[in-house]
């Protein structure tokens, strides 16, 4: 699975990277996200996740060769 961050959430993990895990849903990556960088708990809840240009849902079911983008929420000015 590649994995694309963006804005603070680059301060928690690369701007891009790969697992190789089985995580089976996106609560999955979440959770496992999570473990791998405590920090981000709190970032990594308010952030919405999409797979092939839609935000899923915490139970969608994440192929090993998906692109997963995980945005956190923004402001703009």
């Amino acid at each position: 699975m590649k994995i694309h961050t963006y804005a603070v959430l680059k301060d928690y993990f690369d701007k891009e990277f790969t697992i190789d895990e089985r995580v089976g849903t996106v609560e999955g990556l979440h959770n496992f996200l999570a473990q791998r960088n405590p920090a981000a708990v709190t970032i990594l809840a308010a952030s919405r996740y999409a797979v092939k240009d839609n935000f899923v849902g915490d139970d969608f079911v994440l192929n090993t060769e998906d692109t997963i983008h995980i945005m956190p929420p923004s402001s703009g000015g």
